[in-house]
């Protein structure tokens, strides 16, 4: 099988096989005590962000302290659900919940806009004995919870004193946490990670990004029930050592200036970010806010979760140079929940490698390089572990250069899906390795190895197939949102089925501003979709700004698009 892997090795401090989150929060909190561990920049009550810190022996303590009030609640091995908003306090839950032996489930508040379902749904999959949270959110929790079956709620920032007492070490097998993926709000489905699936991704990541303690740290308004977010946020700084600034993603969106002030004021940054939010930033950011950023320290921009699309990068960087950025430290990342999150990550100190595809025979399953057609960002190399690219149906290897789906094996897959017994169609394939009895995990997704390094084209259930042909809707996108008249980063196109035949659909959003005719914009995308494409496209569904369905880290949802689309709820909020 041909594979692609490269070895990495791991944080020296954090090597203990029965270590977890917390027990290396209190390796940290004796050898930096009185450092700050985490700061909260909290945007409601201050523009400017008012900062709320805990220091590594504070954190401790706290974390020690809610962990004494949960192990007389629940035993170990039910679940903590922490349904609270992004805070310190969150991070107090989170790992309080593991030191007590719990197994943490990171969600959100009931407030969330648009989240509700998928809220009530993961609870009744994870069934908690305890839901953590604070005091100023544990009246919407309790009357949230008011007609399930009534976990005991938690206020994190309000527990009663504990006695010190020495928690054991934990079967590096349990299970840590349960991290529910973004998917259907009806159907939701939470990867089992445990101690060690965690904590070897979380080293993996430290290796990749360059990570000193105490010279590096973390900055991320990523939501921490997101993957990216939670290792980002918590994961890595427990491996590494290395202080963490929390925003909220609302205080992103209102003002992207601010996660890059945030950068600013900390030297050695590590940061993520989908690739829609790069582009945001380079057009909302303006020439007087830029007089405040100095960006020449920031260690790695990681750039994942969706495709990487080569103009966001060039507009970022070309918006930043100003402030000091170095091109260097964009660095495309690939990754995915039930790999606990990274997969692959671009080299370090030199731009990700870009390659134009010709497009027909790319969606005909082969990557030949050409002069013009579909321009991919690498994804670079595996971050210690294997990647192989297979035939999504009979699982075989294919050769170097063949699009088929992405397979991953390493200590950082998860166990599976909780309480689902189709894991075993996802989780554990063969061939097993001979050395560490691991499987490969089926990702879904699409991708090519060319010339050593990855290349994610698409998902398996987003490709378009219409008329016998492959169509990524991606490409797709770009070429809607070349038009004057559409919201930059707002078209999702999804298939559906018709009684011809399967068909493609756009959905969009009209650009702020515009007095564009609806009927002239269609027409027009019509146009240039069936000229770029081949393909006709047969609807377009044009929205107000804002109104296309997305993720709570603000990106387009494309199967959230087209369950709303088959629902009719888009069609009563069709403008024209």
């Amino acid at each position: 099988m041909e594979t692609i892997s490269q070895p990495v090795p791991v944080t020296g401090e954090t090597t203990d096989d029965r270590a977890s989150l917390a027990t290396l929060l209190g390796r940290w909190a004796r050898v930096l005590g009185d450092e700050v561990a985490v700061t909260h920049l909290d945007h409601r009550g201050s523009a400017d962000g008012r900062a709320v810190t805990l220091t590594w022996s504070e954190l401790d303590q706290r974390v020690s302290t809610v962990a004494a009030r949960l192990s007389g609640i629940a035993a170990p091995g039910e679940r903590a659900a922490v349904l609270a908003g992004q805070s310190v306090d969150y991070v107090v839950a989170f790992l309080g919940a593991i030191r007590a032996g719990l197994v943490a489930v990171p969600l959100f508040a009931p407030g969330l806009p648009g989240h509700a379902g998928r809220l009530v749904a993961t609870l009744a999959d994870c069934a908690p004995r305890v839901v953590l949270t604070t005091t100023g959110e544990i009246d919407a929790v309790n009357a949230f919870l008011a007609d399930s079956a009534a976990p005991a709620v938690v206020a994190v920032d309000a527990p009663a004193p504990a006695e010190a007492r020495e928690w054991p070490a934990p079967d590096p097998d349990a299970i840590a946490y349960l991290q529910y993926t973004s998917g259907s709000t009806r159907s939701p489905a939470g990867v089992v990670l445990t101690h060690r699936n965690v904590l070897a991704n979380a080293r993996q990541a430290c290796t990749a990004y360059g990570v000193e303690s105490r010279t590096t740290s973390t900055v991320s308004w990523l939501p921490l029930f997101h993957d990216m977010g939670l290792i980002l946020g918590i994961g890595a700084p427990m491996v590494g050592g290395m202080a963490s600034v929390l925003m909220d993603p609302l205080a992103f969106l209102e003002r992207p200036s601010r996660w890059l002030r945030a950068l600013s004021a900390s030297p050695g940054a590590i940061s993520a970010a989908p690739n829609f939010a790069y582009a945001y930033c380079a057009s909302r950011v303006s020439e007087a806010e830029k007089s405040y950023l100095e960006l020449s320290r920031v260690v790695s921009l990681i750039n994942g979760s969706e495709p990487v699309l080569p103009a966001t990068i060039a507009k970022f960087e070309a918006a930043f140079a100003e402030c000091g950025l170095r091109p260097e430290v964009h660095r495309s990342s690939y990754g995915l929940a039930e790999a606990t999150v990274l997969v692959s990550v671009s080299d370090a100190g030199k731009p990700a490698r870009q390659v134009t595809f010709d497009r027909d025979r790319l969606a005909a399953g082969f990557a030949v390089p050409a002069a013009s057609g579909s321009t991919l960002v690498s994804c670079g190399r595996p971050a210690g572990q294997r990647v192989c690219i297979a035939d999504p149906g009979t699982g075989e290897p294919l050769a170097p250069g063949e699009v088929g789906e992405i397979r991953v094996s390493g200590p950082n897959v998860g166990r599976g899906y909780w309480g689902r017994a189709a894991s075993s169609a996802t989780f554990g394939l063969p061939p097993l390795d001979p050395d560490t009895g691991e499987g490969w995990l089926a990702t879904g997704d699409l991708g090519v190895v060319f010339d050593g390094e990855l290349f994610v084209t698409g998902r398996l259930k987003d490709l378009v197939v219409v008329d016998g042909r492959n169509h990524y809707p991606q490409d797709i996108e770009q070429t809607v949102e070349e038009h004057a008249g559409v919201r930059p980063h707002s078209a999702a196109v999804f298939a559906i089925g018709t009684d011809d035949g399967e068909a493609a659909v756009v959905a969009l959003e009209r650009a702020k501003n515009s007095d564009l005719d609806v009927e002239e914009v269609s027409a027009a995308l019509r146009a240039a979709v069936s000229a770029a494409h081949g393909l006709r496209l047969h609807d377009v569904v044009v929205l107000a700004p804002g109104e296309v369905p997305r993720t709570s880290s603000g990106k387009i949802s494309r199967a959230h698009s087209r369950a709303s689309y088959l629902d009719g709820s888009l069609e009563a909020r069709r403008l024209g």
